[in-house]
């Protein structure tokens, strides 16, 4: 019995450290809340929780050096300029090393998504990331309902926006 207790109490030790441990968070999944903290923009603007509010959202987590996410953010461009004017919001986060990088990356390339640098605010509210890019879609209220890692196919792209459609 005195091992059993042991063996428990050791899962339980493994447990409670991987979830104090910085990289370990459980990753974000359909289903979930998410809450977004006020992001600020790399254009410099702030934009608070209350703006996605009832809205759809893309988020999309990127990196400059990411072929995948070369290969997809002219997609998410075109998804841009297509939906403007509806309810669906587009938010992406750059994981570079400075607002510099993503920033000179964003103007090079003619890209106009929002875009934002990844904070600990917005680890903690999209989590557990698994791969680049990753694309969640967020509904009015705050749920996940989509989630891709990895890149997607023009196609698959352009289909988001069936949700910009009430």
């Amino acid at each position: 019995m005195r091992g059993v207790r042991r063996f428990v109490s050791g899962i339980a030790t493994v447990a409670l450290a991987a979830s104090l441990w910085p990289g370990a968070a459980v990753a974000l999944e359909l289903g979930d809340t998410v809450r977004l903290p006020p992001v600020q923009l790399l254009d410099g603007r702030t934009l608070p929780p209350s703006h996605w509010a009832g809205k759809p959202l893309v988020v999309q987590v990127w990196a400059s050096w990411c072929p995948y996410c070369a290969l997809q953010n002219p997609r998410l461009q075109k998804l841009y300029e297509s939906t403007r004017g509806t309810p669906l919001q587009v938010l992406t986060i750059s994981i570079d090393k400075t607002p510099g990088e993503a920033s000179d990356y964003l103007r090079q390339r003619g890209y106009t998504f929002p875009a934002a640098m990844d904070t600990p605010a917005l680890r903690a509210a999209i989590s557990g990331r698994k791969g680049l890019p990753e694309l969640y879609v967020i509904d009015g209220n705050g749920k996940v309902v989509q989630k891709e890692v990895g890149e997607m196919l023009e196609d698959d792209v352009a289909a988001l926006a069936r949700y910009a459609r009430p």
